[in-house]
């Protein structure tokens, strides 16, 4: 990755025309390829920018832009619809270039895998006298997220969200009307866990007969989540 500080003004054409004015900007310019083109603000949308696939070429100014004071151009064109981004430099004040290496990507906390987990190792969270049978349970149309068995021996499939919507409750029904069937798991029935669940699915749900349990997946790792409780 080249990082590159300069006073330079960029023009861009394509599908329409765009102009930044001549300021001190900071160019990206990464290892596949993309230009970036970032100011002081904005957060972390550049002001303008090429995707890849796109070449950079450095070009000499020709005499007009020389006589400005344009000391090197780069003109950055995508393969496929040819669009360009032409950045005029007047004055470099950082080039530095880095080999970042692989990146191993975003590994995200909280996701629905997490919550699998830590529900299948804390199963009284749906309720007491509860035992895990088995995760990702099988069926024709996909796996169930958790099965359960109750004291009674009654069978319990448990779909894990972190978000609930309608979608969910539908997929936990046609998973229920499936499992229904085996008469080794009858009768069957029905628990929608999430971190947060959205009021339609909880009228949906309580139609169909399921159960709707709000996850606290903080306090599920053993961390103070910091809402009130009553105990």
């Amino acid at each position: 990755m080249r990082l590159v500080i300069a006073r330079c003004s960029v023009d861009y054409t394509g599908r329409l025309t765009a102009h930044l004015p001549l300021a001190t900007r900071l160019l990206v310019h990464k290892g596949d390829g993309s230009l970036l083109v970032h100011s002081d603000g904005g957060s972390y949308k550049p002001l303008n920018w090429m995707s890849p696939p796109c070449s950079l070429t450095v070009e000499e100014p020709d005499e007009d832009a020389a006589s400005a004071g344009v000391v090197e151009q780069w003109r950055v064109t995508h393969a496929k619809t040819g669009d360009a981004l032409l950045v005029r430099i007047y004055e470099v004040v950082h080039d530095s270039s880095h080999e970042l290496g692989i990146d191993p990507g975003l590994q995200k906390d909280g996701v629905e895998a997490d919550l699998q987990r830590l529900l299948a190792e804390q199963v009284d969270v749906i309720g007491d006298g509860l035992t895990l049978v088995r995760r990702e349970f099988p069926t024709a149309i996909g796996p169930v997220d958790l099965l359960l068995r109750d004291a009674a021996g009654g069978t319990i499939a448990v779909e894990v969200k972190r978000r609930g919507d309608i979608d969910g409750v539908e997929q936990l029904t046609r998973y229920l009307e499936l499992l229904g069937r085996d008469p080794h798991l009858a009768p069957v029935t029905g628990v929608f866990a999430a971190q947060e669940i959205k009021p339609q699915a909880k009228v949906l749900a309580a139609d169909r007969g399921i159960r709707c349990v709000t996850l606290d997946y903080e306090g599920m790792k053993g961390i103070d989540s910091g809402a009130p409780r009553l105990f």
